[in-house]
């Protein structure tokens, strides 16, 4: 895995097991009073899915670039560590189309759910 960003040392960020990535709790990360922000939830999301692209898109791509994000808010993100699953979708020569759950605790009850679509860029041959 390349060199974190700033923003995901912020976020308590690290990859846990079977392509999990773990945001750990902290009182920075508190929206409105006893829920977890809205923006650090999607802030885990889009690193999860910039590394699992990266992973798969092949050692030509020299960036990644969010072209749109859509996060769906399914419940109340608690005061708790949080988790998040990327799945590729697709990936072509310029773009890749991914896939994200974050959930506390139980898997199976998602607090939130991501689309994204990123924008490969690749080293030019010749």
């Amino acid at each position: 895995m390349t060199a974190l960003p700033p923003y995901a040392r912020l976020l308590g960020f690290a990859a846990g097991e079977d392509g999990v990535f773990v945001m750990a709790y902290g009182p920075h990360l508190i929206g409105s009073p006893g829920r977890l922000h809205g923006g650090a939830v999607a802030g885990l999301m889009e690193l999860a899915a910039n590394i699992t692209v990266r992973a798969a898109a092949g050692p030509d791509v020299r960036a990644l670039k969010p072209v749109n994000v859509t996060v769906d808010y399914l419940r109340e993100g608690a005061l708790e560590d949080t988790h998040a699953r990327a799945t590729v979708l697709r990936i072509g020569r310029r773009i890749a189309n991914v896939r994200v759950e974050a959930w506390q605790g139980d898997p199976d009850r998602l607090i939130a759910a991501a689309r994204l679509n990123i924008l490969l860029e690749r080293e030019v041959a010749g």
